[in-house]
């Protein structure tokens, strides 16, 4: 069995869920998250805790049964506390603002990069390091804005320009010699 889908999902003070079938509601302080999840896997709610059991002991189950709950752990920890992601700009003269609720980037193109915010998506920009932090309650709808951010000035290996992950490891390459003497 699964270690990761046999580990009960705690549902913390302020945080409603409702189970229909295999569809998934729950609802907290942040947000409301709605999800459904394969009939190979059942969900089901004792006390405050949800526990996800798998059908059989096929590979697609087995599969499916911790990522089911992780996919439950993430709905609930994001509609109780939230998600935060840090992206940082590195390059001389690279700077992010904001205009409103909009992101604009200065990241050596000739024109400023505007990006909305979706639903649910907040963004703080911390100007003297240089830090963009990407917050809200869906984990994958944040990740996916954080890669779309990321691919509009990807890091390159000779300096390291462009926005990256806070603590990415950028993989580096020599630049090239100079010409050896005779």
């Amino acid at each position: 069995m699964s270690r990761i889908g046999r580990l009960p999902v705690t549902i913390p003070a302020g945080v409603q869920v409702n189970i229909d079938g295999s569809e998934v509601q729950v609802r907290g302080p942040k947000g409301e998250l709605k999800r459904s999840f394969s009939p190979l896997v059942s969900i089901s709610m004792e006390g405050d805790q949800l526990l996800v059991q798998r059908s059989s002991d096929e590979p697609t189950a087995r599969a499916l049964h911790g990522t089911t709950r992780a996919l439950i752990q993430n709905m609930v920890t994001g509609v109780s506390s939230g998600f935060t992601t840090i992206l940082e700009i590195d390059g001389v003269g690279y700077r992010a603002e904001m205009d409103g609720k909009n992101l604009v980037l200065y990241v050596g193109y000739s024109h400023p990069v505007v990006v909305e915010p979706p639903a649910g998506i907040t963004f703080d920009v911390d100007t003297k390091t240089r830090q963009v932090k990407v917050m809200g309650f869906d984990k994958e709808q944040l990740g996916q804005l954080c890669a779309n951010i990321r691919k509009i000035r990807p890091p390159e290996p000779y300096k390291g320009k462009g926005i990256h992950y806070l603590g990415e490891k950028i993989r580096r390459k020599a630049g090239k010699s100079g010409k050896a003497k005779k």
